[in-house]
């Protein structure tokens, strides 16, 4: 697996919350939910993405990755007659602020009833059948530990324009989105996770400006890079030493050690310190392997070793990380409280 293929591989939606805005303009909402990844797509109409001090419109057929936590705000694409934003173009006031948990409410924290359920998953100022502008937005709550590092190399925002692609699974998406059927989460789930990898595809074969720079490992301008990146990845258990990877990539270790850290930020195997520990993590989260296992598994050598260099760094050990994400995205009273309103609600809650 390469550095991209590793990148794409990392989203895994798991009770992801899906919900399909119906919108007739002026609009705006202001996103503070804290979710580290989210994915917006234009079905109908156009939208205006503020995040990061920067504007980006959206016609039918875009789709925006969002990098949280950050906050943005989405809104009609026009504005026409309203005040001017920071970037200079003419905006809608916020009408709504959805906060974690997908709690909803007005811009001053109060009641708000400009918007709300108007169908399966679907929520806004208008029904479907009226509304201008219709938008899907895919909120993954909570990431893999694998994806956290490799998304972590992408920019706050990933654009892809609507007349720039053809993408046969968002118009799938945006069906199922408004049915309900037997394992109708595990479907969208899966689909979401379709279009995000199409996205992200299509984005870095478009050759983004820091692609075209060769910044970035996912980048794979350096060739041996990408190989040393691609054997730490696919071989974590082995017992790699500097000497080692250099001899297996060709080149010497003085050379490896500064082409990798140019690249990547960090020595080779500082990187592949953290990289074992991240897998560590989603086995811990989506195996019941006992510890020493999974030690053996990201190339520690006993189950203690693991627990003392994952306790250092994460500040849990694994038996209480598996425990709080289990909490978190499991069954139960504790997961029912803990996802209180973002796997179960059709819509942003007031």
């Amino acid at each position: 697996m390469d550095a991209v293929a590793g990148l794409l591989d990392a989203p895994r939606a798991r009770e992801a919350f899906l919900l399909r805005c119906s919108m007739a303009a002026p609009w705006a909402v202001e996103v503070r939910d804290r979710a580290p990844l989210t994915l917006l797509a234009v079905v109908r109409g156009s939208a205006a993405v503020t995040a990061g001090g920067e504007r980006h419109r959206l016609d039918a057929g875009g789709v925006a990755v969002l990098r949280g936590p950050a906050p943005y705000v989405v809104a009609d694409a026009d504005g026409a007659g309203r005040p001017a934003d920071p970037c200079g173009a003419a905006r809608t006031p916020v009408q709504a602020v959805i906060h974690p948990g997908q709690r909803c409410t007005a811009p001053d924290g109060g009641p708000q009833s400009a918007m709300g359920e108007v169908g399966v998953r679907a929520w806004g100022n208008a029904p479907d059948r009226t509304a201008r502008d219709v938008l899907l937005v895919g909120t993954y709550a909570q990431a893999r530990a694998v994806s956290e590092d490799l998304l972590a190399a992408l920019p706050a925002v990933v654009l892809v324009p609507g007349e720039d692609w053809c993408c046969p699974y968002l118009p799938l998406l945006a069906e199922e989105a408004a049915l309900e059927a037997p394992g109708q989460q595990a479907v969208l789930d899966r689909l979401l996770d379709l279009v995000l990898v199409a996205v992200l595809r299509r984005w870095l074969e478009e050759g983004s400006a820091a692609r075209r720079a060769g910044q970035g490992w996912w980048s794979g301008a350096d060739a041996v890079v990408a190989g040393a990146l691609r054997l730490l990845h696919e071989q974590p258990e082995r017992g790699w030493t500097l000497p080692a990877l250099a001899a297996a990539v060709g080149v010497s270790r003085a050379t490896l050690a500064r082409r990798f850290t140019a690249a990547v930020g960090e020595p080779p195997m500082a990187h592949l310190a953290r990289w074992r520990l991240a897998v560590a993590a989603d086995l811990l989260d989506e195996t019941d392997a006992p510890l020493d296992a999974v030690a053996r598994r990201v190339g520690y050598g006993s189950g203690s070793a693991l627990s003392a260099a994952f306790t250092r760094e994460r500040g849990t050990s694994p038996s209480e990380h598996r425990l709080r994400r289990r909490a978190g995205l499991g069954s139960g009273p504790a997961a029912a409280s803990a996802l209180d309103g973002v796997a179960s609600s059709t819509g942003w809650r007031v």
